[in-house]
């Protein structure tokens, strides 16, 4: 039986291929935007997207020799293995402490730092101090933990050095677990906080400068030009980082943890990334570890959804 062809259908054909060629037109407008596009899809299809099909091994008891698509199917007992596992709720302690403590203390000092820059304004010392600030973040997190134990050790550590000649005493920071968390936020500080200005720098660099001279005509002194115009113009970007931080709650780094992880404070540094690298490298439970890490990644997703929901609430534009 034949299909009658009406106007509207026609019409809506019509439609289907003027936007397919203007579509194809953009295209070849744009060809080279397009093949500078390559190599950054190329990178997040080979190693973001197809690597994703791996965490079906947490529903296997995976063996290399058997493969990915032989191994035996075991539904949940990964993730039921872990749930029972007397270490759970030591490892979900630790974790969620460190990101509270990074959350508390690290994710406000780039906003602290930018709102600073943004009053500077001699343009020389704006430019210099940007550039000390930022040049930690090139630094690597194993030069990091050297020059922590180079300043922290009993042996010869220069703040130890200070401490015995002052008071007469020394700290075990480096073993002492109560100072693992502080150590690990002070890291992060000194290391990320410079670099993490960039987007509040450019945020506050598109607020409109009549804004301050009708403010200072109404007789608003810095604090409140600061409250009522600077805070509300990066009050956006302030809250999209942080519905992305909340997707990393599970997530606090291996290499910084574990490479200021010893003997003596591991009862609190022992952190889910951590306990992967341990449970899935050195032992080799592949299936196990994975299942770990689908716990993560599940629960990142829920927090981003959640916080997303709770900033839309409260008139934010949110991220989705």
């Amino acid at each position: 039986m034949s299909i009658p062809v009406t106007d509207s259908t026609m019409k809506a054909h019509a439609e289907r291929q003027v936007k397919a060629t203007s579509a194809w037109q953009r295209i070849r407008r744009d060809k080279w935007l397009y093949i500078l596009l390559i190599p950054g899809s190329l990178y997040f299809l080979v190693f973001k997207y197809i690597p994703m099909w791996g965490v079906l091994i947490a529903f296997q008891n995976f063996e290399p020799w058997q493969g990915f698509f032989h191994s035996p199917w075991i539904g949940f007992t990964n993730f039921r293995l872990f749930f029972e596992n007397p270490d759970f709720f030591r490892l979900l302690r630790n974790t969620l402490l460190l990101s509270l403590y990074n959350i508390v203390f690290f994710f406000p000092a780039p906003i602290v730092l930018a709102l600073l820059l943004n009053e500077v304004r001699k343009a020389w010392f704006k430019r210099t101090v940007q550039t000390m600030v930022y040049l930690p973040h090139f630094v690597s997190m194993v030069i990091v933990a050297a020059l922590t134990y180079v300043f922290l050790t009993t042996d010869t550590g220069f703040i130890n050095q200070l401490l015995q000649h002052w008071f007469g005493r020394q700290v075990d920071f480096l073993t002492n677990p109560a100072w693992f968390r502080p150590i690990i936020v002070l890291q992060t500080i000194w290391k990320e906080t410079g670099w993490g200005t960039i987007l509040f720098l450019a945020a506050l660099a598109g607020v409109d400068v009549e804004l301050y001279e009708a403010a200072i005509v109404d007789g608003a002194n810095r604090w409140q030009q600061l409250w009522h115009i600077t805070l509300p113009a990066i009050r956006s970007t302030i809250v999209i980082l942080l519905i992305l931080r909340m997707g990393s709650v599970l997530d606090n780094g291996f290499e910084q943890v574990y490479l200021m992880t010893n003997a003596l404070n591991r009862d609190v540094a022992d952190v889910f990334d951590t306990y992967v690298y341990f449970v899935g490298i050195t032992q080799g439970s592949f299936s196990y570890s994975t299942a770990v890490g689908l716990f993560k990644a599940v629960v990142g997703a829920f927090l981003i959804w959640t916080s997303n929901y709770v900033a839309k609430k409260f008139g934010q534009s949110g991220i989705f």
